[in-house]
């Protein structure tokens, strides 16, 4: 799967996700108040932490929301049920988002990783401890700092390789 975030004239982001199986979608995001995209913050904490089943690797396995729209390839004869599959089954998009919103919020606001806040949003939706050392930490934040240097510094879009290994097993 492929990613392209694009500059949108109104201040937006919408993110071109091109999925392995040849269909294509626009993803809308309502980022505008940040300077980082929020989807791109998602993209960035879910590979660099090696999430396979957060946002984008459910995307990748199938999983269509509602804020997509399709935009070619063909369309699976089971893509509701797939989709219906891949959302019901345990996923990491809840630690996705919390994880997200603290790396997010970090480079928005020019802070050095929040270790704390990350391992305490983990504690907060899972029992166990938090499985990402320091380094996961601090690759996700360095990863999604410089990656917001480049949109800031540039209207042309922002292309993000999606790994293949990062997807969601539909149950």
């Amino acid at each position: 799967m492929h990613l392209t975030f694009l500059h949108d004239p109104r201040g937006e982001c919408s993110t071109l996700i091109r999925r392995a199986d040849g269909a294509e979608f626009t993803l809308s995001s309502y980022s505008r108040k940040h300077r980082v995209p929020h989807d791109l913050a998602h993209a960035v904490t879910e590979r660099e932490l090696g999430m396979p089943d957060g946002i984008f690797g459910c995307i990748a396995a199938g999983a269509v929301f509602d804020s997509m729209q399709q935009t070619a390839g063909k369309k699976r004869y089971d893509a509701k049920a797939r989709s219906t599959r891949i959302l019901k089954a345990p996923n990491s998009i809840g630690i996705s988002e919390s994880l997200s919103a603290v790396i997010h919020e970090a480079v928005e606001k020019d802070r050095p990783t929040p270790y704390a806040r990350l391992r305490e949003s983990w504690g907060i939706t899972r029992p166990d401890a938090c499985p990402y050392l320091d380094a996961d930490l601090d690759r996700a934040t360095a990863t999604l700092r410089e990656l917001s240097q480049l949109w800031q510094a540039s209207s042309d879009p922002l292309v993000f390789p999606w790994p293949k290994r990062l997807q969601a097993q539909p149950s």
